[in-house]
């Protein structure tokens, strides 16, 4: 953290950098406008998943695999196999029974512990005196942080400051925790200077922590604050990537930490020898249990039993040749859900070819949509735009949106200011009540479109064609070239739900693909920029959005000059249209009460609907590799699947681009899901039912506490099993291996992932055929053989 008093001794410099490694554990959480994808572990992916599991028992009471009993369950039904439970054996052998039967007893003969986090001040306190401190503390921080994060719902904003000396302002005239019991609390705080600083270093010495014990007890106490931790974590993340610092996760850290040595205060006389024995806990050296290194096998196991099938499922393909030139190539993004729909376009016709690649499409843009002066950044997280783009109407248009926009939101204030609110029920409450019968039977299907978008960055000639053979290089997009390659962002069409931006793409920072397909077809239809790419003269660019909630695709021809290609996008929206009713069909019977199509288009208009859609619950594998290698195979909508020839990348620049860009950001979806479903009470959103946004920022469970970060309960469980089956991604390439593995070599934070096993990484060969695995540090295995492959030299 900073420091800018350099009067501390060593020691207290010390507390000071361990507070900053604490901070640096807790995942980022992005506000709900532009939700994206987290991997809650991103803080631990330097170490393996047995010492995390031990870590988040201690500082968070959570188990980080699946429940020991679903485990045993799956191996006594066949899904996983001794062979299996073998093969995690051997991939960490420390500390676990040396054969399958023996592991199977040890995981069959008794269930694991329930997972119990180590004390805080506020829970021994409680423990004592018999008032709920820990549930104060969490209400107490969060009526104020949902002021001090607010990003726009508020009425009264509250001073734009630092975190720690806002809420000393705060806390010093709440008289609540005096209410409940904390006598002398405001007094206690106003007696702190308003330097977070100060306030960790004092608190600390009160309660006896020492730099041994100060790690895993300051990431305990951020733990407790749940998603406000969280999202000041997103702050000091985007600073860090700018090389900036932003102090607020440290300065929640030190408000937590006042109120522990407040309640120590008072209850030092019956906690204090606990409170010893408890820092004793938090000095010891992490080491994970007999029970962590069970569960953590047979999770593996599990994953292993996953890979076993995609092997089996790949050697027993049959080849599907593709047409010699397509009459349509149909890019889209390499989102799960995609997955099913390519396969029951390319089922209309052998002359539909589909590619994936990532849906902001290779054009980082920052957009400014019609009408509004907010911008939105329109790439995957992990990167900075580098374009900007505008869509807009005349400005006489542009001034009369604007005014009604004011009126609305003037409205809207109204309706929820403190007095306005009262009068607004008593005189328009019935005025309501068509819109209330309207939304009751569903919102109509709006037809994707507006304003054509158009970059607003001055580009040269030569970046443009730069751009664009980048572009289609890395969506191994090349001759033969169809007459029509549309280009495919999505979005999910729903109502009513504030985890709406978390259903769209999250390779376009949470919003739909529109923007980024609608400018890359103007680019790539440019008369200049197609006379200096190797793209045939009758191949037409178009852009198009599938709507994943209904499997509706609303193609923007309507942008581009397509009278010679109105046969052709006339067949094609033909196929598209037949393609949604096949996937519709496909999905139906996976979501609770969805009997027929028409029930599934429905339900993204209910505006009671808490499962629109499933979004990418069941994603477990990434398949990097030419399309006709996988086309026929059925991957239930499980797949991210990314075109990629590695004959072709001579350079290896698009391997580089797949393993540090999109397999990233689809391990950052893939252990979302995992941690929602696995660690739901630090990890997952909550319930739908009771939900209230906050701040504008994210949402409670009821009218306060803790921000829940992650995704609901709605997305991961049917309310009777989980729908989604926490595996940790299998990631299939189709590249020689010491291409994989200099690239790895090239950045060690990619290869923390896969060799600590928070990601798989296999091997294909030109046939299709899954060959060998990674092991971790360049080392490979055979698939189905012992002998090892090791790392090229």
């Amino acid at each position: 953290m900073l420091v800018q008093n350099t009067q501390f001794d060593g020691p207290t410099l010390e507390l000071f950098a361990k507070a900053d490694i604490a901070s640096r554990a807790i995942p980022p959480m992005w506000a709900l406008a532009e939700t994206v994808a987290v991997n809650p572990f991103l803080g631990q992916t330097s170490e393996p998943l047995m010492l995390t599991a031990a870590r988040l028992e201690k500082v968070a009471g959570v188990r980080v695999t699946q429940l020991r009993a679903d485990l045993v369950a799956k191996i006594d039904k066949g899904d996983i196999t001794l062979a299996d439970l073998d093969a995690a054996i051997a991939a960490n052998p420390d500390g676990l029974p040396a054969t399958a039967a023996d592991l199977y007893e040890a995981a069959s003969s008794h269930t694991s512990p329930a997972p119990v986090a180590l004390p805080t001040i506020a829970g021994l306190a409680a423990d004592v005196s018999g008032i709920d401190w820990p549930r104060l503390i969490e209400e107490r921080i969060g009526h104020w942080a949902a002021s001090h994060f607010d990003a726009g719902q508020a009425l009264w904003p509250a001073p734009a400051m630092a975190a720690f000396p806002a809420w000393h302002g705060f806390a010093k005239r709440d008289i609540t925790p005096e209410i409940q019991g904390l006598k002398g609390f405001s007094e206690y705080v106003s007696n702190l200077p308003p330097s977070g600083a100060l306030a960790l270093a004092y608190s600390a010495e009160t309660l006896g922590v020492m730099p041994q014990e100060a790690e895993l007890y300051f990431h305990r106490l951020l733990s407790t604050l749940g998603g406000w931790a969280q999202l000041a974590r997103r702050d000091a993340w985007a600073a860090e990537q700018s090389g900036a610092r932003d102090e607020a996760v440290t300065d929640l850290l030190c408000i937590r930490i006042v109120w522990e040595a407040a309640l120590f205060e008072m209850y030092r006389a019956e906690i204090g020898a606990v409170w010893l024995d408890a820092l004793a806990e938090y000095a010891k050296s992490l080491a994970p249990t007999a029970d962590h290194r069970i569960d953590c096998a047979l999770q593996l196991a599990a994953e292993l039993a996953a890979q076993r099938k995609l092997v089996a499922q790949m050697a027993s393909r049959t080849p599907v040749a593709g047409p010699e030139r397509a009459a349509v190539q149909a890019a889209f993004c390499i989102d799960v859900r995609s997955e099913v729909f390519r396969r029951a376009l390319e089922n209309q016709s052998d002359e539909v070819e589909t590619v994936g690649f990532a849906g902001f499409f290779g054009l980082t843009i920052t957009h400014q949509p019609v009408a509004s002066d907010v911008t939105q950044a329109l790439a995957p997280v992990l990167l900075s735009p580098a374009l900007t783009a505008k869509s807009g109407h005349s400005a006489e248009q542009d001034t009369e949106l604007r005014l009604a926009a004011r009126a609305k939101r003037a409205w809207g204030r109204f309706r929820q200011a403190a007095v306005g609110s009262f009068a607004f029920v008593e005189a328009a409450g019935l005025l309501y009540l068509p819109k209330l019968i309207k939304d009751t039977f569903g919102a109509p299907a709006k037809v994707a479109g507006g304003p054509v978008p158009v970059l607003t960055t001055d580009l040269s000639l030569e970046d443009k064609v730069a751009a664009a053979n980048t572009v289609l290089g890395a969506m191994s997009l090349r001759a033969p070239f169809a007459r029509v390659v549309m280009i495919t962002g999505h979005g999910a069409e729903v109502v009513n739900t504030p985890f709406e931006s978390a259903m769209h793409c999250g390779a376009c920072g949470g919003n739909t693909g529109e923007v980024n397909v609608r400018i890359l077809a103007q680019l790539l239809n440019d008369p200049e920029v197609r006379a200096q790419i190797d793209v045939p003269a009758d191949t037409l660019f178009v852009g198009a959005l599938h709507h994943t909630t209904s499997d509706r695709v609303d193609m923007f021809d309507a942008d581009v000059d397509a009278g010679m290609y109105s046969d052709d996008i006339k067949r094609l929206k033909l196929w598209l249209k037949a393609a949604g009713a096949e996937a519709r069909a496909e999905r139906a019977g996976s979501l609770p009460g969805a009997k027929t199509q028409a029930d599934l288009i429905a339900r993204g208009l209910d505006w009671a609907q808490v499962r629109p859609e499933w979004g990418l619950a069941g994603c477990s594998k990434f398949i990097a590799a030419p399309r006709e290698l996988t086309r026929g195979l059925d991957l239930g909508g499980q797949a991210f699947l990314h075109t990629y020839n590695h004959h072709a990348d001579t350079e290896k620049g698009v391997l580089e681009l797949i393993l540090t860009a999109p397999v990233v950001v689809a391990s950052w979806i893939s252990l979302q899901y995992y941690g929602s479903a696995v660690a739901p009470e630090a990890f997952g959103g909550g319930n739908k039912l009771v939900h209230n946004i906050t701040g504008g920022v994210g949402v409670v469970e009821g009218n306060g506490g803790n921000l829940r970060a992650g995704l609901p309960l709605q997305s991961v469980h049917d309310g009777d099993t989980l729908r989604h089956e926490p595996l940790r991604l299998s990631v299939v390439i189709a590249a020689p291996i010491e291409d994989m593995n200099a690239v790895l070599e090239k950045h060690p934070s990619v290869a923390d992932l896969f060799d600590n096993q928070w990601l798989h990484l296999l091997a294909m060969d030109d046939e299709g055929q899954i060959t060998a695995r990674y092991d971790g540090h360049g080392n490979w295995s055979q698939i189905g053989g012992q002998a090892a492959l090791m790392a090229a030299e």
